[in-house]
């Protein structure tokens, strides 16, 4: 717990400089005056014998950290974006270490102070590869920052109101940043040509010191870059010695269903375990103990644990949980134990205060019901080994579908399927991948069709219906069969869509609802009230007798 608090400070104080200092950048859109004037103010904190060992203190910590998290992990297996945040942060030390070298130690040995207009003379006219060198510095830099300071505050409830402003910000001021310098490189550029003592003025310290004194300097560089690329190798050394540690010394078994049966050494959590595994958990904070979304029921089996350390205590009291519940980013045991996630892989930031496991929760989303025409006719002409088949294949082929245009299957039963739409995008972007899937998927069917034109007498057919609104969405069924679904009024009406497009004779049937919240253009589309079992009242939808020629407002 302790690294990870130093961690967070560390990347604080690195924040507190990169930040204005990016912004500083940008004041070059406005005059050189502007962006000078920022600069001795940061230098009047940074520059100083407090503030400038605490900002060298706070980078080379935030690196070793980077390190020790790549070195703690059991497996390298994670989501990108927990990836590019440790990879950003162990560049910053060889970053960091050329900008500090290039300004601050050369202007503290050389005796000068490195104004704007020295460095961008440097690195925009003089070595222009520099310029280069810093502008992926700096993104690296504000890529590192702004990455973790997301997967921090997400878990904030005020966060997701200012999110939209919070990323702008993110987004447009580095940009503002490199034109900012770029603007007052130009204009000095256009003042060394109509000068020819510029470049004396400017670098008459540097040349005063002794080219090759300088030269001595820069090669701190390379010693930096070797340094760098040790520490990082050392680390894979010492996993890699780790490995053979742990598995001389223990292995525990983990088991998941009465299917599932996963062997680990001791010491590796059972978050790491299902990750190597390749089995879908819950983690939005990224293994960090803050979220509780990883967290397990671990039954009886509590008992045998190694008991909580102070920020899963924290965690689990957040959340009321019961003495058999434990996180999986957390917990490492040491004999064999049965496990059950309480919240589905996709849960989210929402997710993460709620008591319990989510048995479900009520969220608006777009669901998609399909199914094969003739398929008990098919089975009266062809053997049950070519049903089963063709069937695959249909099935193969909408499955892609739904994978292309992030749908999420949901069930199956017999020859059709139910897919949602919208879990994490939000409804209206649901609705709108829901009609691109059924276009995708009729696409699908002509061509299963060509390839099946022997093998069948009449092409196969199917009746897509898509339906938007209210349902209960969460992990249903069985212990050891549960699938993240939904139910409730909407989904039925989204059955009743599909069933309803062989009276109307058309392969895909769109409720008004779903057709407007996904901008579909509903120009020429024939329009019906529909009677729907069950629901008072009719219903607006709209045949397609070609999904292929839908479009969008």
């Amino acid at each position: 717990m302790w690294e990870r608090r130093i961690r967070m400070w560390s990347g604080v104080v690195v924040a507190l400089y990169v930040i204005p200092h990016v912004i500083n950048h940008a004041l070059g859109l406005i005059s050189y005056d502007a962006m000078e004037a920022m600069r001795r103010g940061m230098s009047f904190l940074w520059a100083s014998p407090i503030g400038g060992p605490i900002l060298m203190l706070a980078f080379l910590t935030h690196f070793l950290l980077s390190l020790f998290v790549l070195f703690r992990r059991s497996t390298l297996r994670m989501p990108v974006w927990e990836a590019v945040q440790i990879g950003l942060g162990i560049l910053i030390f060889p970053m960091i270490l050329i900008h500090v070298i290039g300004t601050a130690i050369a202007g503290q040995v050389i005796g000068f102070d490195t104004t704007y207009e020295y460095l961008i003379s440097v690195l925009w006219i003089a070595k222009p590869m520099r310029d280069v060198q810093q502008s992926f510095m700096l993104i690296i830099v504000w890529s590192h920052l702004w990455v973790g300071l997301h997967f921090w505050l997400r878990l904030k409830a005020w966060y997701q109101d200012w999110f939209i402003l919070i990323y702008a910000f993110a987004i447009i001021t580095p940009i503002l940043s490199l034109l900012g310098f770029a603007r007052i490189g130009r204009q000095l550029e256009v003042t060394a040509a109509n000068d020819p003592k510029f470049f004396d003025r400017v670098f008459k310290p540097v040349n005063d010191y002794g080219s090759e004194s300088v030269n001595n300097l820069l090669g701190l560089e390379f010693i930096g870059w070797y340094v760098f690329g040790g520490l990082v190798a050392s680390v894979f050394v010492a996993r890699f010695i780790r490995r053979l540690y742990r598995n001389r010394h223990g292995i525990y078994r983990l088991k998941i269903t009465d299917t599932i049966s996963l062997r680990a050494p001791v010491g590796q959590s059972i978050l790491e375990t299902l990750r190597i595994a390749g089995i879908p958990h819950a983690v939005v904070c990224g293994g960090r103990g803050r979220c509780t979304t990883c967290r397990v029921h671990v039954g009886e089996a509590f008992e045998e644990l190694p008991m909580p350390e102070e920020l899963e205590q924290k965690a689990l009291k957040r959340v009321n949980a019961e003495p058999e519940v434990r996180l999986a980013c957390q917990t490492k045991p040491r004999r064999d134990l049965s496990i059950r996630p309480l919240l589905p892989p996709n849960a989210t930031a929402r997710d993460a205060n709620r008591p319990g496991g989510i048995q479900g929760r009520e969220q608006k989303v777009a669901v998609m019901f399909l199914d094969l025409r003739g398929s008990t006719k098919l089975g009266e002409e062809k053997l049950p080994y070519d049903v089963l088949f063709i069937l695959n294949q249909f099935f193969a082929e909408m499955s892609e579908a739904l994978l292309e245009t992030d749908g999420h299957y949901a069930q199956f039963a017999g020859d059709g399927l139910m897919a949602l739409y919208g879990i994490e995008s939000g409804v209206d972007q649901g609705c709108k991948d829901a009609v691109k899937g059924a276009i995708n998927m009729t696409e699908r069917l002509a061509s299963l069709n060509e390839r099946l034109a022997r093998e069948i007498k009449e092409p196969l057919k199917m009746g897509i219906g898509v339906h938007c609104g209210d349902a209960i969405v969460g992990t249903m069924g069985p212990p050891t069969a549960q699938n993240f679904s939904a139910i409730g009024d909407d989904v039925n009406v989204s059955a009743r869509l599909e069933s309803l497009t062989k009276e109307y004779g058309v392969p895909f049937i769109i409720s008004e609802t779903a057709a407007n919240c996904a901008g579909l253009d509903v120009t020429g589309l024939p329009q019906y009230e529909a009677d729907v079992k069950g629901r008072d009242g009719d219903i607006t939808i709209y045949t397609v007798a070609d999904p292929l020629a839908l479009e969008f407002d």
